[in-house]
């Protein structure tokens, strides 16, 4: 065409210098447009342009210039120059009527379509006009737009041109081929499968066209063809196409439940992307399922993570199925709890509901409590056919799941489902929950809503029996045992496991009411029964001696002191130091001197030995050995300092010294106690003591000096203190207690240094904290203990620590119970004293203070397995909290040995942990299943094994568990804030590393 031009323009150029007879300089210029024209077509188009541009720059004739203006554009867009664009605008803009306006846009843009710049290229197009193009190059024309706008995915448009040339001979395949394609993306396979079929004999798109087409006869649903075409391909395709045409043919086999075909397809595709979705895992986890490969199955399921649609809950329904086929419960627990949240199929749900039901039942389960699930499928499914069953699981959920207290508030609070029998045997479980943490009170309430019910004979006689046992802790005496005489006469009662024990409980009783007779009775019978349990045996011979001492049968009372001796009881210091005793009563005093030798001989620890010191000296008294005694007295004053007997003991001695006419040595004596122990009742003894001493010697004078030194001795107030003190005294004795403190208060008013401050002080700090006002005992109380060693001391002690603990002062309670620890002669106050400042220093982070004194209590073996308990576990925070975890590991495992309730759920959460820790990550998981099993009630621990079960399991590579099971504490356990986070942050971490191969993964990022 450009040739023809050429000529056309050569001839007028000659017509006209024959003519207008042009000059020279014309002649030149088409001498230099013919090279310029010479050099574009060797492709020389920058030195063309230049020439070019010359030449248009000296003619006058406006037709060269606009055809030096066209090639000068067109070298530029050959050039790749900036301003080719610009140039081509200006031309046609400054020679609109010239012929080369349409040529110069088909030019241009060929030019980039040749070049594969499709967009360019189309922007050129967009500005032909159609009508224009020359027929002889309107097929090749049409079939470039339409490439140009199917490379731009304008398929609309390029579909208007391709169809303009799709008869063409030289286009009209290749057109074909496009439309076809464009059908395909457009989903409309049957158009597309006709298309490709006139075009598939040409070689050059048979390998395209058999993925194509493969690919449309899958999504047609003719998968039989798509097989048969996708496997004609399949090995002499590239990698990319032999993963898609895996997927092709892997799905095709599925969709025709032909699922061993499908198998080695479906794990040969590699994903988009190089990545899964959650269909493809579910599909190659069923077919595994269908051909009963359930670890295989699992390994697929269990990688579908986020899924929230119809697929996701048949995945987890069936990967439940294959945790239940390889006895993987806790497993198949949360994926049927999973698929039974979903609703995308009502069928799937119920059934995934049901079998969640049996097996929270089976194993327990930490998201809620088992009778709440069963209960809620029932509500939901009235009409399944496994109603029936699944009642009868409930009645016994009730009980096995030991969430007491759920289970009596579902019981009461839904009258729709009654069940009296499953009632009784709750509240009897949840009274005897409360009764082990030491809430008596409420416990008696929950033992009569069991009594209220009385179905089975054997929970009517327990509840009875704790009942009574809540009412003697409470100290309500007369009230247990009426309750331990009922139960005896129930019939229930010979089949209680407590049966063995009731004749010692009701000996106690009766001890405690001081009906000896009855005690003696019952301690005999239980002792001699044959069914006696060891340790309460040994005790049931002490007490028994104990009954018998109190009642003066003394004989009796050392052969059962002896009788436990033998048996080895741990208070055979007691036993020893009460058998001695009793030598003195029945007038066998040698006797009683060998037997108190040899208590402080054997014994020397007890803390019975400063009594045994004192009545040894007083026997020697009483025999007028006063040598020995003296001796005596001194070591207990030596050994024993901080005795409560001191000022007792110092009083003894003084009274020797003037009984021996060694006054002087008494007075010395008599004015320490006086100085050392004031306002004492001993001190009080000293004064009038000495005052006797003073007048025989005729030294008033020298007592009313001494006695003005003492600020609780006011001679001339003497009557009028005694008075006072025992107006108030009076209504305390009689239980009046209000008025009792009016006095008191009244009486430390007018004499806050008497005679009797320090017992009025200890007398108001008792009736303040009986009263529940315990704020207000604490001063006097702390009078009590200010003061030298007196009666009352220990008890004042044990009390302000008591205080102090229950206002969670531990600081001020520390101080208090390390007094208690070193000055009490009762045995439990050393163990209060010490249990509780192992505690009070864990509170205040003295970690190893409160193991010191943990282990201090272990030491002891006559405390029992509560105790026990509460020091291991101290011992195990404190190790945790210093990162001693071997230390940690060890008393948790011995907590777990002994503890019940909250301490063994922590416990048993611990053995998970540390198990976990070790990398046994079934072996923790079996002890977190435990958890949810035996203590799903502790909701922090349950919370806590979950994450920790969570971790268990990612590490097994079963990341859906993971997910699930953190997913589920993030909605379950808001109570929990630190919890929460930290699966919150477990899950992140694993959804993000998931979120590498699955692209149905959804993390932050994404």
């Amino acid at each position: 065409m450009i040739k023809n031009l050429l000529i056309g323009s050569l001839f007028l150029l000659i017509t006209t210098l024959s003519f207008s007879q042009q000059t020279a300089v014309y002649t030149n210029e088409l001498v230099d447009y013919n090279k310029a024209i010479e050099l574009y077509k060797n492709n020389q188009f920058l030195a063309a342009q230049n020439l070019f541009t010359r030449v248009k720059s000296e003619a006058e004739d406006e037709t060269i210039q606009g055809d030096c203006a066209y090639y000068i554009a067109n070298c530029a867009v050959r050039l790749n120059q900036q301003n080719a664009d610009a140039l081509m605008e200006d031309f046609v803009q400054e020679y609109p009527t010239s012929i080369r306006r349409n040529d110069a846009y088909i030019n241009v843009a060929n030019y980039y379509f040749e070049n594969g710049k499709y967009s360019y290229a189309l922007k050129w197009y967009d500005k032909v006009d159609d009508a224009n193009v020359p027929r002889s190059e309107r097929d090749r024309y049409h079939f470039n737009v339409g490439y140009a706008y199917f490379k731009a995915k304008r398929y609309t448009e390029a579909k208007k041109y391709f169809n303009r040339v799709s008869t063409s001979e030289k286009y009209g395949s290749q057109a074909k081929y496009y439309l076809g394609f464009i059908a395909y993306e457009g989903d409309d396979y049957e158009e597309a499968n006709e298309l490709f079929e006139d075009v598939k004999d040409e070689e050059r798109y048979a390998e395209d066209l058999s993925y194509y087409q493969a690919d449309m006869n899958f999504k047609l649903g003719k998968f039989q063809k798509a097989i048969d075409m996708g496997k004609e391909q399949y090995d002499r395709s590239s990698p990319q196409e032999k993963s898609e045409l895996s997927k092709i043919i892997g799905e095709s086999y599925f969709n025709l439940e032909q699922y061993e075909e499908a198998i080695p397809y479906l794990r040969e595709y590699k994903g988009k992307r190089g990545k899964w979705n959650n269909t493809d895992y579910y599909q190659l986890g069923y077919a595994y399922y269908k051909q009963g490969a359930y670890q295989n199955a699992i390994n697929e399921f269990n990688k579908i993570v986020d899924g929230r649609n119809a697929v996701a809950q048949n995945a987890y329904y069936h990967l439940a199925e294959s945790y239940l086929k390889l006895d993987q419960k806790q497993q198949a627990l949360n994926a049927f709890k999973n698929a039974s949240e979903m609703d995308f199929s009502a069928e799937i749900q119920e059934d995934a509901w049901l079998n969640y039901a049996k097996l929270s039942y089976e194993i327990g389960n930490s998201y809620q409590s088992v009778p709440q699930v069963i209960l809620s499928f029932i509500e939901a499914y009235p009409q399944n056919k496994n109603n029936d069953a699944l009642k009868d699981l409930l009645i016994d959920s009730y009980i096995t799941s030991k969430n007491y207290k759920a289970a009596i508030e579902l019981l009461e609070n839904n009258k729709s489902f009654e069940n009296k029998l499953a009632y009784q045997k709750v509240a009897f479980y949840r009274g005897i929950e409360l009764y082990n943490a030491g809430k008596y009170q409420e416990a008696i309430t929950y033992f009569d809503k069991s009594l209220k019910e009385p179905r089975d004979q054997v929970f009517t006689a327990r509840a009875t029996l704790w009942k009574a046992e809540s009412d003697y802790n409470l100290s309500n005496f007369e009230a247990s045992l009426i309750g331990y005489k009922q139960f005896l006469q129930l019939p229930g009662a010979s089949a209680t496991p407590e049966h063995d024990n009731i004749r010692y409980n009701l000996a106690y009783n009766q001890f405690k009411l001081k009906n000896y007779s009855e005690a003696i009775e019952n301690f005999k019978s239980y002792a001699t029964s044959g069914t006696a349990e060891s340790v309460r045996q040994k005790d049931a011979y002490l007490r028994l001696g104990d009954s018998y001492f109190v009642t003066s049968q003394y004989w009796p009372a050392m052969e059962n002191y002896n009788q436990a001796i033998e048996l080895n009881t741990p208070d055979a210091d007691y036993a020893s130091f009460q058998t001695a005793i009793s030598y003195g009563f029945v007038d066998r005093t040698e006797s009683k001197i060998d037997g108190l030798t040899a208590f402080t001989r054997n014994f020397p620890t007890s803390v019975y030995r400063d009594d045994a010191l004192y009545e040894l000296g007083n026997t020697y008294v009483s025999l007028d050995r006063t040598n020995d005694a003296l001796t005596t007295y001194d070591k207990l004053i030596r050994e024993i300092p901080k005795s409560s007997y001191i000022a007792r003991t110092l009083l003894k001695k003084a009274l020797i010294y003037d009984n021996t006419g060694n006054s002087n040595e008494a007075l010395t004596i008599f004015k320490k106690v006086a100085a050392d122990f004031p306002a004492t009742p001993e001190a009080l003894q000293a004064v009038a003591s000495a005052k006797i001493i003073y007048i025989d010697q005729g030294r008033v004078d020298a007592y009313a000096n001494w006695v003005q030194g003492l600020d609780y001795v006011q001679v001339e107030d003497a009557e009028l203190d005694d008075a006072t003190y025992q107006a108030a005294e009076q209504p305390y004795l009689e239980n009046k207690t209000n008025q009792a403190i009016t006095r008191f208060e009244s009486y430390l008013e007018q004499f806050p240094n008497g005679q009797h401050a320090l017992q009025a002080h200890f007398y108001l700090g008792q009736l303040y904290f009986a009263d529940n006002a315990s704020e207000k005992s604490i001063p006097h109380y702390t009078f009590v203990v200010s003061k030298e060693r007196s009666e009352f001391t220990e008890q004042a002690l044990a009390r302000i620590s008591e205080v102090y603990l229950t206002q969670n002062d531990y600081k001020n309670a520390l101080t208090y119970l390390k007094r208690l620890e070193t000055e009490a002669d009762f045995p439990q106050n050393i163990i209060f004293a010490q249990t509780n400042s192992m505690k009070a220093s864990y509170e205040l982070k003295q970690y190893s203070e409160a193991v010191d004194y943990a282990e201090k209590v272990l030491q002891n073996t006559k405390i029992d397995n509560a105790i026990k308990s509460d020091a291991q576990v101290i011992i195990a925070r404190s190790a945790m909290k210093t990162n001693n975890e071997q230390k940690a590991k060890a008393a948790y495992a011995e907590v777990s040995k002994i503890a019940t309730g909250q301490l063994a759920a922590e416990a048993l959460y611990y053995d998970a942990y540390f198990k976990h820790k070790a990398g046994e990550y079934e072996a923790s998981n079996t002890a977190v299943q435990q958890l949810a099993k035996e203590y799903s009630g502790y909701k922090l621990y349950g919370a806590k094994g979950l994450v920790l079960m969570a971790k268990n399991f990612y590490a097994l590579g079963d990341a859906y568990q993971a997910t699930y099971i953190l997913e589920s504490v993030t909605t379950n356990f808001s109570d929990f804030p630190e919890v929460v986070q930290e699966a919150k942050a477990e899950l992140a971490k694993i959804k993000a590393a998931e979120a590498k191969t699955n692209a149905s993964v959804e993390t932050d990022e994404n």
